[in-house]
C-alpha cells in the first residue's frame, strides 16, 4: 500500500544503494523491509525452493540445500568481504541488476522465477526475462520483489561456479559462468544447463552448446567446450 501511495526507495541489505551514494545523502522516502522475519526464510513446497527477499548471502552458504545450489552458494563465497555477505541479500542483487551480478548465472542454471508483489496482488515471472538491461528489471514502481523462487524440477544434479576477476578475491567479474550437471551410471550427461555472466548487459544461459554436450560422454565434453 506504502508504495502504492507513492515513490520508495526499497533498501535490504544496502550493500548497493549506500556505494551508490558515494559522498550524497540518502535522500527521499525509504521503505526498509530488513526487519520482516517472513522475508528472512528459506523455505521449501512440494513444487520449488523459496528465498525471501531479506535473505542474506550469508544464510544461503549456511542453508541445507541439494547439491545442485553449490553454485549458488560457491557465487556467494564471492560476493564482497564476509561483512558484505553477513547484510547483502540475493534479491537485492538480483534487483540491482549489474551484468555482474555474481547470483544471476547460478538461478539461471535452475530457471529460477521472481515473485512480485504489489496492493494490485502478486505475480511470477521467469529471472531470465524480468532483467532487461544494465540495471534495468520489469519491476513495476508499485511492485517489490518478496522472493525468489527455484522448482524442485530443476534442481537435479550437480552445481557449479566459477569467476573471473583482476584478483582473487574483492572483484567485480571480469566473466563468470555457472553449471548444473546431472550425468548417469556411464558418465553421460543427461542434463547441463549453462549460463554466462558479465560477458553482455544480461546474463544468458548458452541453450545450443547444452544441446551439444547433452547425451555426450562426460569425457571428451570438455573438448568440446574449448571449441566451441
Amino acid at each position: 500500500a506504502m508504495l502504492a501511495a507513492g515513490s520508495w526507495r526499497i533498501l535490504a541489505g544496502g550493500t548497493d544503494v549506500f556505494p551508490s551514494l558515494q559522498d550524497r545523502p540518502l535522500v527521499g522516502r525509504v521503505l526498509d523491509i530488513s526487519g520482516i522475519t517472513d522475508l528472512r526464510q528459506i523455505t521449501q513446497s512440494d513444487d520449488h525452493w523459496s528465498f525471501g527477499a531479506a535473505v542474506s548471502w550469508r544464510d544461503v552458504i549456511r542453508a541445507d540445500l541439494p547439491p545442485a545450489f553449490d553454485g549458488l552458494k560457491a557465487a556467494a563465497r564471492e560476493v564482497g568481504s564476509w561483512q558484505i555477505q553477513n547484510r547483502a541479500t540475493l534479491v537485492g542483487n538480483i534487483c540491482n541488476a549489474s551484468p555482474a551480478a555474481d547470483g544471476v548465472p547460478a538461478l539461471l542454471t535452475m530457471d529460477a522465477a521472481v515473485q512480485l508483489q504489489s496492493y494490485r496482488g502478486s505475480r511470477v515471472m521467469p529471472l531470465a526475462s524480468f532483467i532487461t538491461g544494465n540495471r534495468k528489471t520489469k519491476r513495476a514502481s508499485d511492485e517489490m520483489v518478496t522472493a525468489i523462487l527455484v522448482p524442485k524440477a530443476d534442481t537435479a544434479g550437480q552445481g557449479y561456479f566459477y569467476k573471473l576477476g583482476a584478483r582473487r578475491y574483492l572483484i567485480i567479474s571480469i566473466s563468470m559462468v555457472a553449471m548444473r550437471l546431472s550425468c548417469d551410471s556411464h558418465q553421460k550427461i543427461t542434463e547441463i544447463a549453462i549460463a554466462v555472466g558479465a560477458c553482455s548487459e544480461v546474463a544468458m544461459r548458452l541453450d545450443d552448446l547444452e544441446r551439444q554436450l547433452c547425451g555426450q560422454p562426460l569425457v571428451g565434453a570438455s573438448d568440446m567446450v574449448s571449441k566451441s
